[in-house]
């Protein structure tokens, strides 16, 4: 959590935390300003055992105001400034520029973290030169992306908050999909059509979720997957939006929306079959659902982060299924890991995976999603939810919602 910065920046040796940037889209520089906030491009810094500084162009003075943190301007490090001096050279100005900062920041010597969200190659050169130019300051990368990882891999009380709003949401629109879905007509070749008689297509079902997203105040910057039969059984594929929508096959339908601006996800996943199910697909999901239930009685504080992906192979396994534990690389069965940590991205410490002993946390906020994939057999079927380990060490979903696998049709 942000109250061990300190700490943890000096565990890794650092003095000081530069983080750069725009203020949305940037997990860690909205980490530490509580945004997103609308900052073009900004320079937060963090030393050890004093208040975050934000520095911000004068233009967005009161978005950065709103973030309750010091503010200095950056007016008076405008790159123009610093031109004649470089003869002209953009680059050599901007390395004066960013000197002159750090002289602001009074960090002249020691070991500093730098990250942030910014093109790389030229900010890769540009850090390159100011090392050049500063043999006393040390600029790391790796030890500042460390430090923020550690300090995110547990959440405070207003990211949880925050979090399971967006699982609100998350629900909300997947409750107006499936009643969207209730409402249209199996014809007799097994597609799906509407009021109008035409088939509808997984383009047209993601229409909806984008725009029911953007009107509840989300976004979903990395997509949404609506995938059925053999898309289904590819675990990331988005789904053929030409393809129309098939009676009795099963669809995977993993929304992951975030917050407006670049905050906090949510992650969800159902498995549907429009009209009804075949007695293999059934069968598949009541195991699967089975593996669900075994592993989030592991998402237990002071369990190896391993612990949930066992108990749910075991399961599985059970069954006959291969997994990614009995067959690394198979493509077929479980074959991906259980879960894995989320905040301000999708993807975060821990993994719910093989191997993990970290112990899990009061604080954390992970994903279990179990699944078996057979895309030769047009059968895909993943279930999940997001689950916050409470400060009792017990599991909470953030987002509670049916499971069930049959969404009945019209005619």
């Amino acid at each position: 959590m942000k109250h061990d910065l300190d700490a943890r920046l000096a565990e890794h040796g650092l003095d000081a935390l530069v983080v750069v940037g725009p203020g949305g889209h940037n997990p860690a520089l909205v980490y530490l300003t509580g945004g997103p906030a609308h900052l073009t491009n900004a320079w937060l810094v963090k030393r050890v055992g004093q208040a975050p500084v934000l520095y911000h162009w004068p233009m967005e003075r009161d978005e950065a105001a709103r973030t309750g943190l010091s503010t200095r301007s950056l007016a008076p490090f405008s790159l123009r400034r610093f031109l004649p001096a470089a003869e002209g050279d953009a680059f050599r100005a901007q390395v004066l520029q960013v000197l002159a900062l750090l002289d602001d920041m009074g960090l002249h010597r020691g070991t500093i973290g730098v990250t942030g969200r910014v093109e790389l190659g030229p900010w890769l050169s540009l850090w390159q030169a100011v090392q050049q130019a500063r043999p006393d300051l040390r600029v790391e990368g790796r030890r500042a992306h460390q430090v923020l990882s550690a300090a995110r891999v547990t959440k405070d009380p207003d990211e949880v908050a925050r979090i399971r709003r967006m699982g609100a949401l998350t629900v909300e629109v997947v409750g107006r999909v499936a009643e969207r879905l209730q409402s249209l007509r199996r014809g007799p070749d097994d597609l799906v059509y509407d009021a109008a008689g035409e088939a509808v297509t997984i383009g047209q079902v993601k229409g909806w979720i984008r725009r029911w997203v953007a009107e509840l105040g989300g976004e979903l910057p990395l997509a949404v997957i609506f995938a059925q039969g053999y898309d289904a059984g590819v675990p990331h594929s988005v789904g053929d939006d030409a393809a129309a929508l098939r009676a009795g096959v099963p669809i995977v339908f993993d929304i992951f929306p975030q917050e407006a601006g670049g905050g906090y996800f949510y992650d969800f996943t159902r498995t549907w079959s429009l009209g009804y199910a075949t007695d293999e697909v059934q069968a598949l999901h009541a195991q699967v659902l089975e593996a669900y239930d075994a592993a989030l009685d592991a998402v237990r504080a002071g369990q190896p982060a391993a612990a949930p992906f066992e108990r749910a192979c075991d399961v599985l396994e059970g069954y006959g299924h291969p997994t990614s534990r009995t067959q690394p690389g198979t493509q077929t069965g479980f074959v991906h890991s259980l879960g894995h940590g989320l905040g301000l991205d999708i993807h975060e410490e821990p993994r719910l995976a093989q191997g993990q002993t970290r112990p899990l946390e009061p604080g954390m906020v992970v994903t279990v999603e179990p699944g078996l994939y057979y895309p030769e057999r047009a059968i895909g079927i993943r279930v999940e939810d997001t689950v916050y380990l409470g400060p009792d060490g017990h599991p909470q979903v953030l987002a509670a919602y049916p499971t069930d696998l049959v969404l009945p049709l019209r005619g």
